[in-house]
């Protein structure tokens, strides 16, 4: 994956670099202030590289994460790389541009090593330093194309994040019985107000609301769904001081 090993060891992070050539400007002047977390649906670490750095998929991230917490840096950060495709979060349509993409090693039916982990934490805490990005505006592929993307997938371990600050995750409230019912009008205008703006589909937008924040759940829209995605809307509304942490 690079010219040599690569450790996490607490807070400090010692990358490897491999220049991806799938890169270019960032649009209009644009800064980041979104991450996007992926996963790679591959089969290693070293064959995500070698995709991401081949010219002929036009595809990179900026960062891709191993299984043993190795961190290979393939697009420098003022840059962009091609990683999120078509999508929105908020009023963000070329996510690309306003975009930090970190790819996770992994085939999207296992689980996340801690050393992979530990090692996204750490990388995260430096470039939220960097860009004064906000934990709400770290999202996942599934957040900014639902229906089109699925990762980083059910297992992938949001409230982690969100304890150390990286993230965000419901309060408890959340869970309380309410005496509203399931409405779909109302739970599609709070996940826009959050960030989910990238399709108006009730369904689709179920799919990715649980996949991140009730992955084990199934059935139809419910009053926890709404209660859910209202607090995160009514903590977090999108685009609002969205560079300033």
């Amino acid at each position: 994956m690079g010219s040599g090993p690569l450790y996490s060891v607490g807070a400090e992070l010692r990358l490897t670099h491999r220049q991806s050539p799938n890169c270019g400007p960032r649009r209009d002047g644009a800064t980041p202030d979104i991450v996007v977390i992926h996963y790679t649906a591959m089969t290693s670490a070293r064959d995500a590289a070698e995709t991401l750095c081949n010219p002929e998929t036009e595809v990179s991230a900026h960062y891709l994460i191993a299984e043993n917490g190795e961190v290979l840096s393939l697009v420098p950060e003022a840059l962009r790389a091609w990683h999120a495709g078509a999508g929105a979060w908020g009023g963000v349509t070329d996510v690309n541009s306003r975009s930090i993409g970190i790819e996770l090693a992994n085939s999207g039916f296992t689980p996340f090593a801690a050393a992979q982990m530990d090692a996204l934490t750490d990388l995260l805490k430096g470039i939220k330093a960097r860009w004064d990005i906000r934990p709400e505006r770290v999202i996942g592929h599934s957040d900014m194309a639902p229906g089109r993307k699925i990762d980083p997938g059910a297992r992938f371990d949001w409230r982690r994040l969100a304890l150390e600050g990286l993230s965000v995750w419901p309060l408890p409230s959340a869970d309380a019985p309410s005496s509203e019912g399931p409405d779909d009008a109302r739970f599609a205008a709070m996940m826009a107000a959050f960030g989910y703006t990238a399709s108006a589909d009730v369904d689709l937008l179920l799919q990715s609301l649980r996949m991140r924040f009730r992955p084990r759940f199934d059935g139809p829209l419910d009053v926890r769904d709404l209660a859910i995605i209202t607090d995160l809307a009514s903590r977090f509304p999108v685009d609002v001081n969205a560079a300033v942490a």
